[in-house]
């Protein structure tokens, strides 16, 4: 708080008249309550953000909670694909295979007949 009688005292001492020191401490005192924090304000301020500061935290685990179970069910889903993929690319490589031994024997008897 600002102490305004010795503002308006000091302002008589300077010969400024009691009504006119008054107004302006008054002006002053109305200028500096409504732009300046006080240490209450802060305060609060500072409770206010703690309580932000704890929902925000329990925000973000559950946040990082529901994430890591749908990483973990993608992952899941994935891995899934990834075998049903091999699986597939491993029926056709033995195709593959299998035709490439069959046309091999093939020619291999082939050349056999014409020796």
């Amino acid at each position: 708080m600002i102490d305004t009688l010795m503002y308006v005292k000091k302002l008589e001492a300077a010969g400024i008249p009691r009504e006119q020191a008054e107004l302006q401490v008054q002006i002053m005192a109305d200028i500096v309550d409504r732009n300046y924090s006080t240490k209450q304000d802060l305060k609060d301020l500072g409770v206010g953000l703690k309580y932000d500061m704890k929902e925000l935290r329990a925000e973000l685990k559950q946040d990082m909670s529901e994430l890591r179970t749908e990483l973990q069910h993608d992952m899941k889903e994935l891995r899934t694909e990834l075998k049903h993929d091999m699986a597939r690319l491993g029926d056709t490589l033995t195709i593959k295979l299998g035709s490439i031994m069959v046309v091999g024997i093939g020619l291999i008897a082939t050349i056999i007949k014409f020796f």
